[in-house]
């Protein structure tokens, strides 16, 4: 028994020596492998390694362009680009926002950098106290995270941050004046896309400038010296409003049409066209970017940058407008809204065209600014702004009669007599010509007198009631009958938009409440409303004939010669006929005479604004009971009167059409600019009368500013 039992301990003594000598040589085999594979990665692949690990990535970045240019219709520039030095910066991949404090802080001893913190003021201030901690936290994160308990670094994202900036303290931001310029300088960085470049400063860089940042760029990774643009008006305010604008680089694209803008290459921070011709041209204005070949390193940071392809400036829009005449136009609109305006009155539109082509020849609006008193471009609400026309309306409705069928060439005489329907004093209309009588009229002096009965009767008949009875009741279908109306309009273009190159355009409104005789008062221009534009387009569709033709107001575009000047033709735009009047040749002639009549005739209601004038011109003008509905708000809902006017000379070849609306004059007035300005503007357009001595006169204005 204990012979066994020795037997067993000597087994287990010579054993356990074994299990130890094993591990200790596998131990040791582990470490030779490892001494083994960390001298092949030293000595045999170090020098590879080490290219890798200094090895940089070359990407593609974009850089902007010069945007093209506006010029009228002789080649005078409207809208160009006043080129500026540039300090810029382009963000590597990855680069981290303390590495941006750090080249902010250095590029701030090289650079002026102007701000206006929010602790100077509360108004138009740049640096915002939330722009002051931001920049703080990212240039001291390790002195910030201290402030944090244990629970709060376990944060991430968004939340984190916020904690993170709630400890920054009002004396952390107590800043030199070097810092306060960083700061400016990072907020601009920090709205850099990721190989996207921007102007840190592109106003007021000097000279000196340019050269220090030049000399320190290899310590200023991603800044570099450039040059940017910014978009002049050498024509002051005319158009503005029609011309548009452009982003800025911190508003970049717009939210709402960024998705679009990204697919076609932009970058978020992209400057492009914000409303009107701007907006409407941007593919053709905004150009080729250029395009280099930026090296980062390991870190991101951009090491090397090579101009691949310059870019290619915009190309340039040339306007259908003559400068010129535009100037005469907004002076003639103007001076009558200074001069003559009566009570609310405080906006006088004009728009001319040539009616055969639909190309805008002139297009203003004056208008007081309720605020400062002053009257201003407004030449945006004659596309926008909707107002009661009156019998302007009356020659379209005329041809919905013959359209309709319901007047004809052997029948189209009706008695003009008042009209009175049942019992209410409100459903009663009458001719400002014949209040008490009864006068024969055809479709021509009908709008040579401008009868309100025919056109009522026109509606009446249109709707089934032929006959008339001083009391009865009127007995159509109203809501049928003003849609027979609407629809005829329309191949006027009335009530629809007319096409116009230009963003955001109205259409007027379109009344739904329609009871007892609302139809009849509809029949003269006394219900729907509708934009100068429109008037326009339907005034050149009457003088044309029955083309209804998409108003334009750019006519070209062209490149950019070496000299950087107006270049080749590239597009001609042309016309575009949106549709053709559904009546007869004879039917047309007839309405273009009673407008003629209403100029020349002995009851036309333009007649004496024409008197002597040395061409033969055609017209209506119209004036409609509305509802005041502008900036001065006790006044709104209150009764008012709109005056207009259309027309077109010469009569039997028509070379331009005139539209003039003159909304918000007190229901008792005198103003009769309608008919003034409309004269005024075919004077000016002749060159006849006070204005047959313009062409010296503005070529030698022309030839001084050049």
């Amino acid at each position: 028994m204990l012979k066994s039992n020795k037997k067993k301990n000597d087994k287990k003594r010579s054993h356990i020596p074994f299990r130890l000598n094993l591990l200790f040589f596998v131990v040791f085999l582990l470490f030779a492998t490892l001494i083994l594979r960390l001298g092949y990665l030293q000595i045999v692949k170090g020098e590879e390694f080490e290219t890798q690990v200094q090895r940089t990535e070359t990407t593609l970045a974009t850089g902007t362009v010069p945007r093209g240019e506006i010029y009228d219709s002789q080649h005078r520039k409207l809208v160009g680009n006043n080129p500026l030095q540039a300090i810029t910066y382009t963000r590597g991949k990855g680069v981290s926002g303390e590495d941006m404090a750090k080249i902010a802080l250095n590029l701030a001893s090289y650079i002026k950098m102007p701000h206006v913190t929010q602790v100077e003021t509360e108004k138009d201030f740049d640096l915002s106290i939330r722009d002051l901690k931001d920049f703080w936290a990212v240039s001291n994160e390790k002195e910030l995270n201290k402030r944090l308990t244990e629970t709060e670094k376990k944060l991430t994202g968004s939340e984190l941050y916020q904690l993170q900036i709630d400890r920054v303290t009002d004396e952390d931001i107590q800043f030199s004046e070097e810092e306060l310029e960083a700061a400016a300088i990072f907020k601009r960085m920090n709205g850099a896309y990721a190989l996207s470049t921007i102007n840190i400063k592109s106003e007021d860089v000097t000279d000196e400038e340019i050269a220090r940042v030049s000399e320190n760029l290899l310590a200023l990774p991603g800044v570099d010296t450039g040059t940017d643009w910014v978009r002049t008006y050498p024509e002051g305010e005319m158009l503005r409003s029609i011309l548009g604008d452009v982003t800025t680089e911190a508003e970049g694209l717009p939210d709402n049409k960024a998705a679009t803008y990204l697919a076609k290459g932009y970058a978020r921070n992209d400057r492009v066209g914000k409303s009107y011709l701007e907006q409407q041209y941007e593919q053709v204005l905004s150009g080729s970017k250029s395009k280099s070949a930026t090296e980062t390193n390991q870190n991101g940071d951009i090491v090397n940058t090579i101009q691949n392809y310059v870019g290619e400036k915009g190309d340039n829009l040339v306007l259908t407008i003559d400068m010129n005449f535009q100037k005469i136009v907004e002076e003639i609109a103007y001076n009558s809204l200074a001069q003559h305006r009566q009570g609310l009155n405080d906006r006088v539109y004009v728009i001319a065209s040539d009616p055969n082509t639909g190309e805008i020849m002139a297009m203003t609006g004056q208008k007081v600014n309720p605020k400062t008193g002053k009257i201003e471009d407004d030449a945006l609400g004659a596309i926008s702004s909707a107002y009661s026309m009156g019998s302007s309306v009356k020659p379209a409705t005329v041809l919905a009669g013959y359209m309709d069928g319901v007047i004809t060439l052997n029948d189209n005489t009706i008695v003009d007599e008042p009209l009175k329907f049942g019992r209410n004093a409100g459903n009663s209309i009458s001719s400002v010509f014949n209040r008490s009588g009864s006068v024969a009229v055809n479709d021509i002096t009908a709008l040579e007198r401008s009868s309100n009965v025919y056109m009522s009767k026109i509606a009446m008949r249109m709707g089934g009631q032929y006959t008339y009875s001083s009391g009865i009741n009127l007995s159509i279908d109203g809501n049928e009958v003003i849609n027979k109306l609407r629809g005829y309009y329309a191949q006027f273009g009335l009530g629809l938009k007319t096409g116009i190159d230009l963003p955001n355009e109205g259409s007027g409104f379109v009344g739904s409440d329609i009871t007892g005789v609302q139809p009849l008062f509809f029949s003269f221009g006394q219900y729907d409303t509708y934009t100068p534009i429109q008037m326009l387009q339907y005034a050149s569709t009457i003088a044309n004939g029955g083309k209804r033709i998409a108003p334009r107001i750019v006519d070209e575009i062209r490149g950019t010669d070496e000299d950087g000047n107006l270049g080749v033709l590239e597009t001609q735009l042309g016309s575009e006929v949106l549709n053709t009047v559904n009546v007869g040749e004879t039917e047309f002639s007839r309405v273009q005479q009673g407008m003629y009549q209403v100029i020349h005739g002995a009851n036309g209601s333009a007649r004496s604004a024409f008197i002597g004038a040395p061409y033969d011109a055609a017209g209506k003008t119209g004036t409609a009971e509305a509802i005041y509905d502008g900036p001065v708000e006790n006044a709104k809902g209150s009764s008012v009167i709109n005056r207009t006017f259309i027309g077109y000379a010469p009569f039997d070849n028509p070379e331009i059409a005139v539209t003039v609306v003159v909304p918000y004059l007190p229901i008792t007035n005198t103003n009769s600019e309608n008919t003034t300005i409309g004269r005024q503007v075919l004077d000016a357009y002749f060159r006849v009368g006070k204005y047959a001595q313009l062409d010296d006169e503005l070529e030698k204005e022309t030839t001084t500013e050049e």
